[in-house]
């Protein structure tokens, strides 16, 4: 490509919404434009890049036995009613309907689809297992949309789907996706961990992110200094916290505490480490057709994680519960405990489960039990209910947990038979008898990684692409196009290069070259070769955009240095 003919219109501004260097750099460097809220075309330049990133998820998708289709866009709403998600997905689903008043969704994801496709089509077992995936477009009707392409509305997605005839073949297929998705970012260059996490909206019993590490993620995750493991925060485990300081002494009593009962004035005012207490947080759960107060207890020294206490409370979303319904739930705040507490929702973080000498709400204003011990209650009280945090021991080697920031760029499901227990697709198994299908689902955020690997490669110049998603690796540059010798010799070298089949752009522009370096640094090719004033002396100037080292090389031997480029 010849820069005079490439349409890559560059900005010496950034838009005025534009706050992370990959929504300002992609936008300056002329590789997208912004239509509408969270909407963005690919130009030539983007279009390069996003084919790049494809064709190494296509292939390594490919390498690993799934079969690329293309399923649409619009899915009809049925679908979604079928496997309940209609209602409960949320706003982000947008809804509409046809002329014939026939309701229809943009797919944020395809599950449904995917599902309709198997159903009837796939009936015995011996034609399991069975993965299919599409690289499409997708639509989520995001509230805030904002960082460009990091979380717009309309985004592609490598989205895929596998059927299986037993849970244990479907963890071989997950355990092959995350082998599958680690070649694909390692291919990318990106600096990245496979986290443990929370399966949100999809759902499943189990699920791994991908994250790249970057300052500018919008995802805390937490990581081990000794071992491997590393999880989102929202999915977080630890091993049990312990303290060396001295328990409250009391048998079970009801103690007088005429304080405000924040859990620093109750620790304060028995002088015992938070450890030894109980804190209540009273939220109100959301439902489809319903909401009710449901009370959370932890450790005082702990903070409730609302994603793990969402999901155990099985809600649609937490909201804060306000001071009369709280009162009218019969509840006191501040003084709220598990002892004696009836006609109520309420659950107890595992790590309390069987302790003792402790502290908690008697559930009367300005009284305290001392002295509690958690033997009580039934199991499904507890669940996994605390955040974990900075500090905190990993749950697998007790090496210390560090947190760190991420983006995600893909996510793994084991469904199990979610879908298709509630779609009603079912096969024959080896017993002639007939069973939902086990499913997995995989998804890559292609769009994203385009933004994500300027998120960590960039400088104050503008964007720094590695070879494997750059849209050219070489910029020829020609320092004064009024030079005849040394015009028609990089125009030679770039004719040469293009018959080689290589990824280079000749800047033929009459421009100052200024101005070009400047659009090689904003654009962020790998290398310049700079056809300048050393070209009578038979040199030309070789520039690596991540390292900022420049170099002159012989005319003679420049074919052995450009091998090594490319």
């Amino acid at each position: 490509m010849r820069f005079s003919k490439l349409f890559a219109p560059t900005a010496k501004e950034a838009p005025k919404d534009a706050v992370l260097p990959s929504h300002i750099f992609l936008i300056r460097g002329g590789f997208i434009s912004q239509t509408g809220s969270g909407l963005y075309n690919f130009l030539p330049l983007g279009k390069r890049v996003l084919d790049k990133i494809r064709n190494i998820v296509k292939e390594e998708m490919d390498n690993a036995g799934a079969q690329e289709i293309s399923m649409g866009v619009v899915n009809p709403a049925e679908l979604w009613q079928q496997s309940g998600r209609y209602e409960v997905y949320g706003k982000e689903l947008l809804r509409f309907r046809d002329r014939k008043d026939n309701e229809f969704v943009l797919g944020p994801t395809h599950e449904e689809v995917v599902t309709d496709i198997v159903r009837n089509r796939v009936n015995s077992y011996k034609q399991l297992p069975l993965h299919l995936y599409q690289i499409n477009t997708k639509f989520r009707d995001e509230a805030r949309p904002r960082f460009g392409l990091l979380r717009g509305r309309e985004f592609i997605m490598k989205d895929g789907y596998s059927f299986h005839a037993s849970m244990e073949d479907l963890k071989r297929e997950f355990d092959l996706m995350e082998k599958t998705y680690t070649q694909i970012f390692t291919r990318l260059g990106l600096d990245f961990r496979a986290v443990a996490a929370d399966s949100g909206a999809i759902g499943g019993s189990g699920s791994k992110e991908f994250m790249v590490l970057a300052k500018n993620g919008e995802d805390d995750i937490l990581v081990c200094d000794k071992c491997e493991y590393a999880a989102n925060i929202e999915a977080a485990k630890r091993e049990k916290k312990r303290t060396d300081t001295t328990p409250p002494k009391a048998d079970f009593s009801k103690f007088h505490t005429p304080i405000n009962a924040s859990i620093e004035q109750l620790s304060e005012f028995f002088k015992v480490d938070a450890f030894y207490t109980i804190k209540a947080v009273i939220k109100k759960a959301v439902y489809k057709d319903r909401s009710e107060i449901v009370v959370f207890f932890v450790r005082g020294c702990d903070n409730l994680q609302e994603v793990k206490a969402k999901n155990t409370a099985k809600a649609l979303e937490l909201i804060e519960a306000n001071e009369e319904e709280i009162k009218n739930a019969g509840l006191t705040a501040g003084f709220c405990g598990p002892i004696g507490l009836c006609d109520i929702k309420f659950f107890i973080d595992n790590e309390l489960k069987e302790e003792k000498n402790l502290i908690c709400g008697a559930n009367e204003r300005d009284y305290h039990y001392v002295g509690v011990s958690m033997f009580n209650f039934k199991d499904e009280r507890y669940a996994d209910l605390a955040e974990v945090k900075e500090g905190d021991l990993c749950p697998c080697c007790e090496g210390k947990l560090s947190l760190t920031k991420g983006i995600e760029v893909g996510h793994i499901f084991q469904l199990g038979q979610k879908y298709s227990s509630a779609m009603n697709a079912a096969f024959l198994d080896q017993n002639g008898k007939s069973q939902p299908f086990f499913m997995g689902c995989y998804g890559i955020g292609v769009s994203r990684l385009a933004a994500v690997i300027i998120e960590a490669n960039h400088d104050e110049k503008g964007c720094i692409w590695n070879k494997q998603s750059a849209p050219y690796i070489l910029d020829i540059i020609i320092s004064n196009v009024k030079n005849e010798a040394g015009r028609e010799f990089a125009t030679k070298l770039y004719e040469d290069l293009i018959a080689q089949k290589k990824e280079v752009i000749l800047d033929d522009r009459n421009e100052r070259f200024g101005f070009k370096m400047n659009d090689f640094e904003l654009i962020g090719f790998p290398y310049a070769l700079i056809v300048g004033k050393e070209f009578d002396e038979g040199k030309v100037e070789l520039v690596s955009r991540a390292s900022g080292i420049k170099e002159f090389v012989d005319i003679d031997k420049l074919d052995e240095r450009l091998k090594e480029v490319f």
